[in-house]
């Protein structure tokens, strides 16, 4: 079963062990009380089980871990990326998905022509970007709708209009 990085320890709250967590695409509705999460730090992993999970401040979830019940035990977890399970994550609706989804898919314009494969997504702030492989070159392609047309999940492409200048 596959694992999914959803967000990252950035510090302890309070005396109770409690955690600040901010996840990567808020409002992480996967990490939920009771839900098995996997912690990774330095190499190390661990499977611990969420005691609560509330939103806090700006874009960061308060976490509480069964068995972390003091700062430093929380103090100790800080810089670890918090992992759900890939089958807890909900389902995406018809015209959403999962980054992890479309690494592999061919990319395509609509006129047809191949660009590429999906390699890995980043975020710039503005908007996300995927890292499409070609045989000769590597094309960032921004992850808007002005661009991209079509996710075929069944044919595991994307058919994209690139803007002018875009491929060049």
């Amino acid at each position: 079963m596959g694992w999914l990085a959803v967000g990252e320890v950035v510090g302890a709250h309070g005396l109770g062990g409690l955690l600040r967590v901010r996840p990567y695409q808020p409002p992480a509705p996967s990490l939920v009380p009771e839900r098995a999460v996997r912690l990774e730090h330095g190499g190390a992993s661990r499977e611990v089980r969420l005691a609560s999970a509330a939103p806090h401040g700006r874009g960061l979830l308060l976490v509480g871990i069964a068995g972390v019940a003091d700062r430093t035990a929380a103090e100790a977890l800080v810089g670890s990326r918090v992992l759900v399970r890939m089958a807890d994550l909900p389902p995406a609706a018809d015209d959403e998905f999962y980054y992890y989804e479309v690494v592999g898919f061919g990319v395509d314009t609509v006129q047809g022509e191949r660009v590429g494969t999906i390699a890995a997504t980043f975020a710039t702030g503005t908007n996300d970007v995927w890292v499409v492989q070609a045989a000769e070159r590597e094309h960032l392609i921004p992850v808007v709708a002005e661009i991209v047309r079509a996710i075929d999940r069944a044919g595991r492409r994307v058919v994209i209009d690139p803007s002018p200048g875009l491929l060049d």
